[in-house]
């Protein structure tokens, strides 16, 4: 099913396309291409919305913080906004503290991708960002591929391919809350459990201090199913600046994330071949969103499947550089139970 999503300041109208299948239900628009809706029953069978998202196309456009949204061409961020990459340095926008954030401020977002594809239960989404595009080298054919498949699983596949080596560090910013999208108040009561025995500590600017530190006795450890907001308020450093977490984790397999809502009984189980998953806790969330529901601070938690942040400053972590006329690919399940 196709219908209208609105219209964009210079006039372009958009569409929302929905895909259903395996006990799923999503909804997702080509600006930015964005998850916007993502239905999935509770213990009892009924059916709920368990993203934030926006009301139309126009407040996504003014959205700044990719809410369901593509994020690229790098992902999270680099310090000081430049890298160098085979020789040659490269200066990107400083949008956040002296950083570059998520690639912006000219963010994919903002963008209307192409929608190559559309069957019943799967959609892809294809963008062609140019030589110098936000700052990266390359001319960039991008294409990811929204499907719902067995076992109640939302899978999201990247590929792309530059005809230069560049960065490409591609991810999907969706917010969940297992609850209800209606019920902000319920996010931080979810369960989350993350396997990794470590984490990545960031300076005053969130920026990656190069540490890979420990969970071990700290309130950064999610191995055993806590609610989110258990530790949040810890006098712990590396939860001061952020407000709460805004850190990544590095993967340990394929299952880099649980998560679960003691009242409505859903649980999310997330898989990825990605060097590691950045937990969001929604802290700077203030926003008007879809179905008149105000989104509060920590109205939702992104699960981020990425590189590690700032890797290009870190030789000895993985790397997200992709080699010239190599197909890049990544993906990202989302296994509800």
């Amino acid at each position: 099913m196709i219908k209208p999503f609105g219209t964009l300041p210079d006039g372009r109208s958009v569409s929302l396309y929905t895909i259903a299948g395996h006990g799923l239900k999503a909804m997702l628009a080509p600006l930015g291409a964005t998850l916007v809706r993502l239905y999935t029953p509770d213990k009892n069978g009924v059916y709920d919305d368990i993203v934030l998202g926006y009301r139309d196309a126009a407040a996504y456009k003014a959205d700044w913080m990719n809410i369901g949204a593509t994020v690229g061409r790098c992902a999270n961020r680099i310090r000081g906004g430049t890298f160098t990459l085979g020789g040659q340095t490269y200066t990107l926008p400083q949008n956040n503290m002296g950083n570059n954030l998520h690639s912006g401020p000219d963010f994919y977002s903002h963008r209307l991708w192409e929608v190559e594809n559309y069957t019943d239960a799967s959609i892809t989404f294809y963008l062609e960002s140019p030589h110098m595009d936000q700052g990266f080298p390359g001319n960039a054919k991008i294409r990811i591929t929204y499907s719902l498949q067995e076992p109640m699983t939302l899978s999201i596949r990247y590929e792309a391919v530059s005809d230069r080596d560049t960065i490409l560090n591609l991810t999907n910013h969706s917010c969940f809350n297992l609850r209800g999208h209606q019920h902000p108040e319920a996010a931080m009561q979810q369960l989350l459990m993350l396997p990794s025995s470590k984490f990545i500590p960031c300076d005053e600017t969130f920026v990656p201090t190069g540490e890979i530190r420990d969970v071990a006795g700290t309130p950064m450890d999610f191995r055993t199913p806590k609610p989110i907001g258990k530790d949040i308020h810890a006098d712990y450093p590396p939860l001061r600046n952020p407000k709460g977490y805004d850190h990544s984790y590095p993967t340990e397999g394929p299952l880099c994330a649980t998560l679960s809502d003691p009242v409505s009984g859903r649980v999310m189980e997330v898989y990825t071949d990605s060097p590691c998953v950045h937990v969001y806790s929604g802290n700077y969330i203030d926003l008007e969103g879809k179905d008149n529901v105000y989104y509060c601070d920590r109205a939702g938690v992104a699960l981020e499947t990425q590189f590690y942040p700032d890797a290009i400053h870190h030789p000895h972590w993985p790397q997200p550089i992709a080699k010239a006329n190599e197909v890049w690919t990544g993906k990202t399940d989302f296994v509800f139970k």
